[in-house]
């Protein structure tokens, strides 16, 4: 996870560096599955990155098919040649880009000082949330919020174990909200996981759970009362419900949005000004962030020896 946050953070230099291509995401809505897909290419000049991403989210998944929410795959082509070079399995890169992004937004975002942690979702976005966060902060308690209390048990058990932190489930949303300095939103909910009036000063937040125009797991309130950092402008205004919702209804203003992630960190915009400030660093997921993972990941495995050859003709 610190390579990966390491990495992304470069991706998002070279966005906002404009060395980086990246088309708005195509995608598509199955509605009589209740799915999504979507296609993500992207390129990263200095980091010598090609990849085209396919993604799909299907809500229904884990009840009726015992199947991920997110699935993906990635192929990964030589920038030189074009030559395909890989494909890799997209589910767990996603997991950890998107946890990464995070990172590299509570690292220029959140209080220094920051130790408690609240989390809506208990699923794999969720663990790799948490790793990234606390690779950046001095983490030392977590509550988790799921709608199936089941879920934030498991995952609490899980996660304590594994990152050696106290991690407990609670069923009081409002609670959660207040009690915690980072608050990370990683569910599938299409409303608000908590009110915006439970919010502490000074707390930060990573809205990563939404991504398409008609779901949002952030009220109004707190994306009034919060500085707001996107990873992409354009991206944002395509797909963030968290934003366009309120948009929509006239209390919210494009001019608003105070900057993009990789403005921060080229120095165009100032990150946290204040203790009392509340951040939200809403991500939608990028292509780039892809790139620089997958790119990471198949140059760690071709060193290793890890991987199986394959002809496609």
């Amino acid at each position: 996870m610190k390579e990966s946050i390491a990495t992304v953070e470069e991706a998002f230099r070279e966005l906002a560096l404009k060395t980086a291509q990246m088309p708005t995401r195509a995608s598509l809505s199955i509605l009589d599955k209740e799915g999504w897909m979507g296609a993500m290419p992207a390129y990263l000049s200095k980091a010598g990155a090609l990849t085209t991403k396919i993604v799909t989210s299907y809500e229904n998944n884990p009840a009726r098919h015992k199947l991920p929410t997110i699935m993906a795959v990635i192929v990964l082509n030589d920038p030189e040649t074009g030559r395909t070079e890989a494909v890799l399995e997209g589910s767990y890169i996603t997991a950890v880009r998107t946890g990464a992004v995070s990172g590299v937004a509570t690292e220029y975002l959140a209080k220094t000082d920051a130790t408690t942690v609240g989390i809506f979702g208990a699923g794999t976005q969720a663990q790799t949330q948490l790793e990234a966060v606390m690779v950046v902060r001095n983490v030392e308690s977590v509550l988790v919020h799921d709608i199936v209390p089941e879920k934030a048990a498991r995952f609490s058990e899980q996660m304590s174990q594994r990152l050696r932190t106290e991690v407990r489930a609670e069923d009081d949303r409002e609670r959660v909200a207040a009690e915690s300095e980072i608050i990370i939103t990683a569910s599938t909910s299409k409303v608000p996981v908590f009110k915006g009036a439970s919010l502490s000063e000074g707390t930060h937040i990573n809205a990563i759970g939404s991504f398409t125009p008609d779901a949002r797991e952030l009220d109004d309130s707190t994306i009034l009362r919060a500085k707001i950092v996107v990873d992409s402008l354009d991206a944002a205004l395509a797909e963030a419900g968290d934003l366009l919702i309120p948009m929509k209804a006239g209390i919210f203003q494009r001019d608003q949005i105070y900057a993009e992630l990789g403005e921060i960190i080229v120095g165009r915009r100032k990150a946290r000004e204040s203790d009392l400030e509340i951040t939200v660093f809403k991500s939608v997921g990028l292509g780039i962030q892809d790139a620089a993972v997958a790119r990471l990941a198949y140059v760690k495995a071709t060193r290793m020896g890890i991987g199986d050859k394959i002809e496609l003709s």
